[in-house]
């Protein structure tokens, strides 16, 4: 293809929503100059987009009058920001030597393109693994991810370890203070059996973020197959006509079944948008980013309170308690986490004793099993949620 010569038109908004996507993942202070750049390549299908930063990878194709074929690069960040700011009319582009024209209605702008030489080749996309409903990933996703750890020092806490057992995947992620695990069905590719594999869980909350959970066709989910599930060292998706890649974790993750209590105690049954509400104004005299709620679980009510040298709030609140009593205390922005994704009205938190970890799973009516000693059984629920208690001065 002539790098010189390069010309098409556009749709402003396939290009922007194309884009746009592209350049959420380029680096906003990138080891390398031209990792700055989005790859245009213009050829007789149209317009493919990408982005890629030796880390992530992302491929978009979209439909375009295609005058003269050839690529281009130039800064993504700052094309996505010219693009969405520019009229609902058609763009065109053109490659002048070595500046790269965009005209849209009476707007003009040029911007220096990358040279080619230099831009890294894109890794290919592994083999397809399986697939899985667009909405079904969304949602395990936005509930497990949000609990990965944000401690580079210590990488094996930064990714969402995935397990799949044939046409079962389970999805766990911790950052030492919480637990989030979530099972789930998907369609594997005949042949898959036992893998593990750990994935960054900003980039696969990024992803998850971007897709319209309504598009009819599932989501591929591309590790390699057969004997060859994680060989790449890439975990890649694949969602009509939009790809992208992300290079897997080398570290291992801790084993978390041990983690999950099989009994408890004491449980307690609570309306979660009441609890929400009332942990949003309990938390308002504490630091926001550090609030530790107290909660002493009564018979039939709890008793929330929170207090710093700047002022004290305290609420009382209805639940159903099964056992013992229970005083214990959370991090107020960790345990509305939890909360917000449990996809119910009520919560049931589950207690082995105050200072250890409390589970907590979605409570929809069903009957609490004892078992020989009177302890309660965790339900098995698909999403389960463990949260460290704080300690707090007696």
């Amino acid at each position: 293809m002539d790098v010189q010569a390069v010309s098409f038109q556009v749709a402003k908004d396939d290009l922007a929503h194309a884009v746009g996507w592209v350049a959420r993942n380029l680096p906003a202070k990138p080891a390398q100059p031209v990792l700055r750049g989005m790859l245009i390549t213009a050829d007789d299908e149209g317009l493919e987009l990408a982005g890629f930063d030796y880390e992530v990878s992302t491929l978009v194709r979209i439909p375009a009058i295609v005058h003269t074929t050839g690529r281009i690069a130039v800064a993504g960040k700052l094309l996505s920001e010219i693009v969405s700011n520019l009229p609902s009319k058609p763009i065109d582009v053109q490659l002048d030597d070595s500046t790269v024209i965009f005209r849209c209605g009476s707007s003009r702008f040029e911007l220096p393109s990358i040279p080619l030489e230099d831009y890294p080749q894109l890794p290919q996309l592994p083999a397809i693994t399986g697939t899985i409903d667009p909405k079904l990933f969304v949602e395990a996703v936005s509930q497990v991810a949000m609990a990965a750890g944000k401690d580079d020092a210590l990488p094996m806490l930064t990714g969402v370890n995935v397990i799949i057992s044939g046409e079962e995947v389970t999805l766990v992620a911790t950052d030492r203070f919480r637990l989030a695990v979530r099972q789930l069905q998907w369609n594997p590719q005949p042949g898959i059996g036992e893998a593990t594999v750990l994935v960054p869980a900003k980039t696969l909350m990024d992803n998850a973020r971007t897709l319209d959970t309504n598009m009819p066709d599932p989501v591929e989910i591309a590790i390699g197959d057969g004997e060859a599930i994680g060989q790449d060292g890439l975990f890649g998706l694949r969602v009509e006509a939009r790809r992208t890649t992300t290079r897997l974790l080398d570290a291992q993750f801790p084993n978390h079944r041990p983690l999950l209590p099989a009994t408890n105690r004491s449980v307690v049954i609570m309306d979660i948008p009441s609890l929400v509400d009332a942990l949003r104004r309990v938390s308002l005299v504490t630091d926001r980013s550090e609030s530790q709620i107290r909660m002493h679980f009564h018979s039939d009510h709890v008793v929330l309170s929170a207090g710093t040298a700047g002022g004290h709030a305290e609420e009382t609140l209805p639940c159903e308690l099964h056992g013992e009593e229970v005083a214990t205390a959370f991090r107020s922005s960790f345990l509305r986490d939890g909360l917000g994704v449990l996809n119910s009205d009520k919560v049931m938190f589950g207690f082995t004793e105050a200072k250890r970890p409390a589970i907590l799973v979605a409570y929809n009516g069903e009957e609490l099993a004892q078992d020989d000693q009177g302890d309660y059984l965790t339900p098995d629920n698909d999403f389960r949620y463990v949260l460290m208690p704080v300690r707090l001065p007696s």
